[in-house]
């Protein structure tokens, strides 16, 4: 194509780039990039060109370049441990106050089941004025009317006393009961706790006092024969003539007196040393009582 300048000078079209003249003598002329035509463009691995992706400083323009995108991707795991720190923090503070409660619970109920404990052993002296209040039975010597593992409320002898007990000791014997009807326990007479020959160390005994002696007396001569081991003679009894006043006992479910036993007692007992009356008979409560003591 041509076309005239101002002044009337034809000019011609200038070669292309890249092109030389018709005639192959003019100058040549060069892309004005630093590439060469045909040289590819340096891309990145992702097949993007360097120029707009990502740069050092995390930013950066061009499809998929993004600097926000680049630090989150680089501070992610460090999220993620916050994240899990929190759930544990969440879990475990609760499970901790779950179990410094039931400590609290459980150490309260403790707490309470003694104070209970100690507010009933302290009523049930006040009426009994023994302590303890409750024996426990631990033989059969006393069956059918008291058996191994009853628990039996105790009340001093010498209160509330009933107006057929011998003299002063709160005790009605099964002699006086046989005559005036009183009765405890299936039997007449009353059910004492005594310490035997009055040894405070060795185990109580609970057993029906059967008459009243006095000292020097020869009692085997208004004793029940069927309860005197051998010939009815006060030289064959260990414990006759009486060497001091006192009750003879004998367990409802025993052959013999306590005092013609040598493995029961060898002296009648002494009012100073009867702890106390049977009262009440809990059935089987003393279980308890007999585990712990063993």
């Amino acid at each position: 194509m041509t076309g005239s300048g101002d002044d009337g000078t034809d000019v011609g079209d200038e070669p292309s780039v890249g092109e030389s003249d018709s005639d192959g003598s003019g100058p040549e002329r060069f892309p004005t990039d630093r590439h060469s035509a045909d040289q590819p463009e340096e891309r990145t691995s992702a097949g993007q060109d360097p120029s707009t992706g990502p740069q050092p400083d995390g930013t950066g323009t061009g499809p998929g370049a993004s600097g926000t995108r680049s630090h989150a991707s680089e501070s992610e795991p460090g999220v993620r441990q916050q994240d899990v720190e929190e759930r544990r923090e969440y879990w475990e503070e609760p499970q901790q106050e779950e179990n410094e409660d039931s400590w609290g619970l459980f150490a309260r109920d403790v707490l309470t089941s003694i104070v209970a404990v100690l507010l009933v052993g302290m009523y049930l002296f006040a009426i009994s004025g023994v302590w303890p209040p409750m024996v426990a039975i631990e033989s059969e010597s006393m069956d059918p009317n008291m058996q191994v593992n009853d628990l039996v409320f105790v009340m001093e002898s010498d209160r509330f006393q009933p107006a057929d007990a011998h003299g002063d000791t709160g005790v009605v014997t099964a002699q006086t009961g046989e005559e005036t009807g009183y009765e405890q326990y299936g039997n007449s007479g009353d059910v004492i706790i005594f310490e035997p020959d009055g040894d405070e160390g060795d185990t109580p005994i609970i057993h029906r006092a059967m008459f009243w002696v006095e000292e020097g007396e020869n009692w085997v001569g208004k004793a029940n024969d069927e309860y005197i081991r051998g010939p009815n003679d006060c030289s064959q009894v260990q414990a006759c003539p009486a060497p001091n006043a006192g009750f003879i006992t004998k367990g409802d479910n025993n052959h013999e007196y306590d005092q013609a036993s040598p493995t029961q007692a060898n002296r009648p007992v002494k009012p100073e040393w009867v702890i106390g009356t049977a009262e009440v008979r809990i059935p089987r409560l003393g279980w308890f009582r007999l585990r712990i003591n063993n």
